[in-house]
């Protein structure tokens, strides 16, 4: 494993040992064991997305373990002068250890992995969110024990989050159920992917894919870049909010995961949400930790 730029570059092993490595580095921050496995390494972190949990978590995953976060935002950088992805990639290579990249299209995360000499983490494109996917994952395990004969049910766009979380839920033996609106499907070369899988299941029906699920997962209707089809896609995303109704679907014991921001009372009730308030945030945090697994593993 030399990069992360997506889930299907991992194969089952991979993504246990990052998650084991996880759990031990989240155990050591709680009790402020020392873990500052990159030492002196330093991280140049591109942004031509905003960020929140992103930016925050890789920065304090680098001070945690000894080395330098670089926020590069697109503005600041040649890039958005136009030079070419693949210079940039050339020139980085020489100064950092390692390039964690937020951006829009996938080929600019492989681009940089082509032509750079240094591992490359994809921190989100359109469509591939790997570092949510995996923070995800170390939830669910971390609630429920194992993934052993877990159903997910993933309800809303088929965007990013919908094309990672198919890929690792398969891999590591879950089931998995996405419901999105007709037009809004995951990525056909996931769903090529995904169709031997009798674990997998595309519907435009929400309850047949919450149904006697263990884990609900949701993400806003509109992603960053589709801001002028807001009103649109409220429109062909009604039903399917995740909210008591469609719960009642689920197993009683089911978690709601939700990688934020959340727009309550669109994709998720207020109701919901605060119900699953804890285990949404502790979600959330674990991007921290699983971020950091990724960057011992790919760095050290």
């Amino acid at each position: 494993m030399k990069h992360l730029l997506k889930m299907s570059d991992l194969n089952a092993q991979e993504i246990i040992d990052i998650l084991n490595l996880a759990d031990q580095l989240k155990y050591q921050k709680k009790n402020n064991i020392l873990h500052n496995h990159l030492q002196g390494k330093t991280l140049g972190m591109i942004f031509q997305k905003a960020s929140t949990r992103t930016r925050i978590s890789f920065e304090v995953a680098m001070y945690d373990l000894g080395g330098y976060a670089l926020f590069l935002s697109s503005n600041d950088l040649q890039i958005s002068r136009g030079e070419p992805i693949q210079d940039t990639a050339r020139v980085l290579s020489r100064y950092l250890d390692g390039i964690m990249i937020r951006t829009f299209a996938q080929k600019e995360v492989e681009d940089l992995a082509k032509y750079g000499t240094i591992p490359v983490i994809n921190g989100l494109t359109d469509y591939e969110h790997p570092c949510q996917v995996m923070a995800d994952l170390m939830t669910i395990r971390e609630f429920k024990g194992s993934f052993k004969n877990l159903k997910v049910a993933y309800i809303g766009d088929g965007n990013n989050m919908a094309n990672s979380l198919i890929i690792g839920c398969l891999k590591l033996g879950m089931s998995i159920s996405v419901a999105t609106p007709k037009k809004y499907e995951p990525a056909s070369d996931v769903l090529e992917w995904a169709k031997d899988f009798k674990e997998f299941l595309l519907t435009d029906s929400p309850v047949e894919a919450a149904k006697n699920a263990d884990v609900l997962i949701t993400d806003v209707w509109a992603s960053m870049g589709q801001e002028k089809e807001a009103e649109i896609r409220k429109n062909n995303f009604k039903g399917f909010q995740v909210n008591k109704e469609l719960l009642a679907n689920a197993n009683k014991d089911a978690i709601v995961l939700h990688c934020l921001p959340a727009h309550r009372g669109e994709e998720i009730t207020e109701e919901v949400f605060e119900e699953n308030a804890n285990v949404i945030f502790t979600e959330a945090e674990n991007r921290m930790h699983a971020q950091k697994a990724i960057l011992v593993t790919l760095l050290k």
